[in-house]
């Protein structure tokens, strides 16, 4: 089962891009806390209508919780080394802080649909 859930900070804006035929993801970094008083830093992709409600609403700082699943990918960079990331995918993304303009609304109620 590849489940994951994480709450945190957002430690980068949102970065939202259209990859054509009405499809869209947004990408941010999350920063979540460790018990020894340290961060990960994790990355997360959400799409569609998901993304362009985090892009709307959620800016670096905004506290969120996320559930979703692992990704993990690898490339060739052009001078020939291998890189490779693991990120989350969203499935949900709950916003806990408030915003100016959001009043602390939940996410799913705006992008769920």
């Amino acid at each position: 089962m590849n489940v994951v859930t994480l709450i945190g900070n957002l430690a980068s804006d949102v970065e939202l891009r259209e990859l054509g035929e009405e499809k869209r993801v947004a990408h941010f970094l999350l920063a979540v806390d460790r018990p020894d008083k340290g961060a990960d830093f994790v990355r997360v992709n959400a799409w569609n209508k998901q993304a362009e409600v985090c892009a709307r609403y959620l800016s670096k700082g905004r506290r969120v919780a996320v559930d979703g699943r692992l990704r993990s990918r690898s490339w060739e960079e052009p001078d020939g080394k291998r890189r490779s990331a693991v990120e989350v995918v969203a499935n949900r993304v709950e916003f806990l802080s408030s915003g100016d303009d959001t009043a602390g609304t939940p996410f799913e109620q705006a992008a769920a649909r």
